[in-house]
């Protein structure tokens, strides 16, 4: 495991449905994106941070879109499918791999912020690789699988005073 030290390029890729989702089961809260986007950042240096989300149309989210670009993260959107059957869906697995690979050549990290045990897959590539990766995420509904692949985990259930709203 490659050592952190403050010369290291940094990527810090946000799942904002997994994180939202996992906060609102478990506290019924938002998440602090400023003070996650700090910690995953650490005292290195910043070279993107990426926030993936949904606009499912609902009154609040571009207030919530603008605050991730205060903050300094880039966001990147997805429409909600609505299919014929009712059901809804939309997610970044792909995109947010995609970037992931990317970035990993031209960071020393990538900070994972997600629990979704379908991107530990994408840690085992990126180590292998040589880029560091880190996940945060809530500790109940992170995947013990991602966890496993990557380098380091923070819990961010360990301090909700600091990561929720």
């Amino acid at each position: 495991m490659p050592p952190i030290h403050p010369d290291q390029r940094v990527a810090v890729l946000a799942d904002a449905r997994n994180l939202y989702h996992s906060s609102h089961s478990v506290y019924s809260r938002n998440v602090d994106y400023a003070s996650v986007l700090e910690s995953a950042v650490h005292d290195r240096k910043l070279v993107r941070a990426i926030a993936y989300v949904v606009r499912a149309h609902a009154p609040e989210e571009e207030s919530f879109f603008e605050a991730l670009e205060d903050i300094g993260f880039e966001t990147k959107l997805k429409e909600l499918k609505t299919y014929s059957d009712g059901s809804k869906k939309a997610d970044w697995d792909v995109g947010l791999s995609l970037d992931a690979i990317t970035l990993g050549r031209h960071v020393d990290t990538i900070v994972l912020c997600t629990g979704d045990g379908d991107f530990s897959r994408l840690c085992s590539h990126l180590r292998h690789e040589g880029t560091r990766v880190e996940v945060m995420g809530f500790g109940q509904s992170t995947a013990t699988e991602l966890v496993e692949a990557a380098d380091s985990f923070v819990d961010l259930s360990e301090d909700t005073d600091r990561f929720l709203l």
